[in-house]
């Protein structure tokens, strides 16, 4: 079912050999990353249970109506009908032949009814909005699997300004907003983002909300975006003229962020250390794409060029979404660290066969990279290597400027040359 004008995604290769070795794929994401398009790539025939009201009914009557076509088949927000995660199993079983069905997903369902019964049967495939490669942002000139396997960067300046990286923030990655205008996009996202605080939040289990008192929590989380901010910090945040979001409610609104794929911690890691400092395990603070933080706060490009200070985590937002997109493509997973010393890493990424590397996210300067590549032989020299082993890169990721290696061999790599 490939059609013209597709922006091939990274995932794409994932998805290919995960058909080839399990009877279903299901490709989770938030509402418009890409995800329909992208399962169309691979897909024989389709339902797409979103619009088609019959086949929402035939699904009630009798799912296995659902499955027939050719395959791959791809049934489109599958959770919409959740039984039809046990049907599609006992297909996948009875038919005994990889690549069956390709399901697609934009929120979790309430009981988390697939978590033990798709083990060897059924791949997961988590997707994001578009990195900046795909956006045609990055060159990806420096590859993020080379860092961790040792390679040297070394890369021309590819040419963003940090006007362009403010704007690639405030339009994000959603394939519909791309070409948009920088004004039009804005007003794409923050329709989005009411569309989410309204009707979304409730879908997601049937359970209502209250849509100002989500927009209340989105404003809490943009204006914390890339930091450790507890519960009570977000209580606090949330305070109004007259209340203030109980913390029962914040719990109860964040899961549900959560199961929309709206909001994406990321969790810190917790290494062997040499030292005595204590690592925390409070998880940092991230929506899936920077976009949606700018979006909460209704700020502009104008509005964030004057304060460097705040966009400099919205920067961090954007390289966490970067790497997390670049490091699946080789299982990878991307955590954080700070211990009890204040000593902090924005990103570590670790390979499942255990190499890994160290980034601190700087929008730019001499000082500030020095004072990064500083923190960063610190902590590596803080960590316990005889049982992690060497770290394969410590880096600083930038804005702007050329790809380089320190004389104390700390890498410096502009977002704009980092991809897969």
């Amino acid at each position: 079912m490939s059609g013209l004008g597709y922006i091939p995604r990274i995932v794409d290769d994932e998805i290919r050999p995960r058909l080839a070795a399990f009877g279903a794929v299901v490709i989770g994401g938030p509402k418009a990353c890409g995800k329909t398009r992208t399962a169309r790539e691979h897909a024989a025939s389709e339902v797409l249970l979103d619009v088609d009201q019959a086949a929402r009914a035939a699904a009630a009557i009798d799912p296995k109506l659902l499955l027939e076509g050719d395959t791959p088949r791809l049934i489109d927000e599958w959770q919409l009908e959740p039984a039809l995660w046990n049907t599609v199993r006992r297909a996948v079983d009875d038919r005994s032949l990889p690549g069956q069905f390709i399901l697609t997903g934009s929120s979790n369902p309430a009981d988390d009814m697939t978590r033990h019964t798709g083990a060897a049967r059924i791949a997961r495939i988590q997707m994001r909005p578009m990195s900046l490669v795909e956006t045609g942002h990055s060159n990806g000139a420096i590859s993020l699997e080379g860092l961790l396997q040792g390679e040297v960067p070394r890369s021309a300046d590819p040419g963003l300004t940090l006007t362009d990286v403010i704007d690639r923030v405030c339009v994000g990655g959603w394939p519909a907003f791309q070409r948009l205008s920088i004004e039009d996009a804005l007003v794409g996202v923050r329709g989005y983002l009411d569309e989410i605080s309204r009707t979304d939040v409730t879908r997601v289990d049937g359970k209502r909300r209250d849509p100002r008192r989500v927009q209340q929590l989105l404003r809490s989380l943009a204006r914390n975006a890339a930091t450790e901010a507890a519960i009570t910090t977000i209580a606090a945040d949330t305070a109004g003229p007259e209340d203030v979001l109980a913390r029962d409610t914040i719990y109860d609104y964040l899961d549900a962020l959560t199961r929309l794929m709206i909001v994406e911690d990321q969790p810190a890691w917790s290494p062997h250390l040499r030292s005595r400092a204590q690592a925390r395990t409070t998880s940092t603070r991230h929506f899936v794409d920077p976009s949606l933080a700018v979006a909460a706060l209704a700020a502009s490009p104008s509005e964030l060029i004057r304060d460097l200070s705040y966009f400099g985590y919205l920067f961090e937002s954007l390289v966490v979404r970067d790497l997390r997109i670049y490091a699946q493509a080789f299982d990878g997973s991307v955590m954080h660290y700070r211990d009890n010393t204040g000593l902090e890493v924005d990103a570590i990424v670790q390979t499942r066969g255990g190499s890994w590397g160290a980034f601190e996210v700087k929008l730019g300067g001499e000082a500030h990279i020095a004072s990064a590549s500083k923190s960063l032989l610190t902590f590596a020299q803080r960590v316990d290597t005889a049982k992690i082993g060497p770290p394969a890169t410590l880096a600083v990721v930038v804005a702007t400027g050329y790809a380089y290696q320190r004389p104390e061999g700390v890498a410096v790599v502009p977002i704009g040359a980092l991809g897969r």
